[in-house]
């Protein structure tokens, strides 16, 4: 019986993984991570935030999987045993993903929030018909969840564009890649959508320069991590008119400090790391798949190229 210790950063959230994944593997051992522990001879270890102190104890890790897509936080840490890591591949995310950068889009061109106030002022106001023509999307970040969310708004009909850091093919909509296209991509883009993985060369890309070469009246949407923003430079924009809306999932720093001017914006729409949330179903499947698939001596999906960060 093949034992798996399940650790995140959180007692509550430990328990309730194990239990979960207890339930999705009934041939193995699922084991509770407890702080102080000795080692229990795991082979797998199931993670969120995980705390330093389990690698430095389980030492016999074969490999590790992520209860997320974003693998920035478990890359860091500094005694990460060189072993095998899994990512989620979607786990549900993408379709809440979409449905939150729809919503905001769609509120924003349609000017749902002038329609708000005229309500709660008893006024009859319409607005000009919408033309998609006028809201191209762009989208930064074609993996999984972003080749959902670029067609998911294209099926609603805004012109979409997407960008990575290597050429996509067959995706149905324009695609720029590398630095090289990058200017182009941003020249055609009025609302950005951030889906990028946070790696060295990522952090900080939507900076001063990135933002002055968006089309104006720019809408930035941020859904990936925090860490791609520099703040004080999406404030400028924002003060300026040069951007006339942010909608932030996730920050630099979380939960983001009651003190920061994010809040008292008038141009940012914030949400607290929500825009999609693992379902423990769908993860604990995928999850049980591939150790399946690793127990059987075949490859699985998902695994982590630590030279490119994702």
């Amino acid at each position: 019986m093949t034992k798996i210790i399940v650790a995140t950063a959180t007692p509550e959230a430990t328990r309730r993984w194990h239990t979960v994944m207890q339930a999705a593997l009934p041939g193995h051992e699922v084991i509770a991570w407890e702080p102080g522990q000795s080692s229990t001879g795991a082979r797998y270890a199931i993670v969120w935030a995980p705390p330093r102190a389990l690698f430095e104890v389980e030492t016999g890790l074969e490999a590790i999987f992520n209860l997320g897509a974003g693998v920035d936080a478990i890359l860091a840490l500094p005694d990460l045993p060189d072993i095998p890591v899994y990512r989620l591949e979607d786990a549900g995310m993408a379709p809440q993903m979409a449905e939150y950068v729809i919503h905001y889009l769609s509120g924003m061109s349609r000017g749902f929030d002038s329609y708000a106030r005229a309500q709660a002022q008893s006024r009859w106001a319409p607005l000009p018909a919408v033309r998609h023509a006028d809201w191209p999307v762009g989208v930064m970040g074609l993996g999984k969840l972003g080749m959902h969310v670029a067609r998911a708004v294209q099926a609603v009909g805004y012109p979409v564009a997407g960008w990575a850091r290597s050429a996509r093919e067959q995706t149905g909509f324009d695609t720029f890649h590398g630095a090289e296209q990058l200017p182009a991509f941003l020249a055609r883009t009025r609302v950005l959508v951030n889906l990028l993985p946070l790696t060295p060369q990522t952090r900080g890309i939507i900076n001063r320069s990135l933002l002055e070469q968006l089309r104006p009246d720019a809408v930035v949407i941020n859904i990936a991590r925090g860490g791609h923003v520099v703040d004080a430079d999406l404030l400028a924009a924002l003060d300026s008119g040069r951007v006339q809306a942010a909608v932030l999932d996730v920050f630099n720093q979380e939960p983001l400090s009651p003190e920061h001017p994010y809040w008292q914006h008038p141009r940012v729409r914030i949400t607290p790391h929500v825009a999609a949330m693992t379902l423990e179903a769908e993860a604990a499947e995928q999850i049980s798949r591939r150790i399946a698939q690793l127990e059987a001596g075949e490859p699985a999906s998902g695994r982590v190229q630590r030279e490119t960060g994702y």
